[in-house]
């Protein structure tokens, strides 16, 4: 298992001290988070430095955005993402409860074909109702 500075090292990322303190954090999330939630984690921290953080990771394929009702929460990448393609498609849940989004990835999500002359850059898939945790 790679360390955080290496890990950040093979996406070619160089590991800062802010990025490697946002991908520790990341790491311990269950879910996905926002941009606020990133910021309010940490108490001595430039908006705009985490911001370009997020950034870089979502276009190193680090990061994956996931945005539904207005609202964008990013969530880690699965490892065989790249910076020239995301290959973690996969079934984002929202709990109406406790409003958590958890990316399913055991959840397979069938091909999707479409018509000649379209080019599909980006499919998300969305699935809202109650999840474990709340259910229980």
């Amino acid at each position: 298992m790679l360390n955080i500075e290496e890990e950040l090292l093979s996406k070619n990322i160089k590991p800062t001290a802010m990025r490697i303190l946002v991908l520790k954090f990341l790491k311990k999330q269950e879910g996905a988070v926002s941009l606020a939630d990133i910021e309010n984690s940490f108490d001595q921290s430039d908006r705009v430095t985490i911001y370009r953080t997020v950034k870089t990771f979502e276009s190193k394929g680090l990061l994956h955005r996931i945005t539904a009702n207005n609202t964008t929460q990013y969530a880690l990448c699965a490892a065989n993402c790249s910076e020239e393609k995301h290959r973690d498609t996969h079934l984002h849940f929202i709990c109406n409860q406790c409003k958590k989004t958890i990316c399913l990835t055991q959840v397979v999500i069938p091909t999707i074909e479409i018509p000649d002359g379209f080019q599909l850059s980006q499919i998300e898939v969305i699935a809202q109702g109650v999840c474990s945790d709340c259910k229980s």
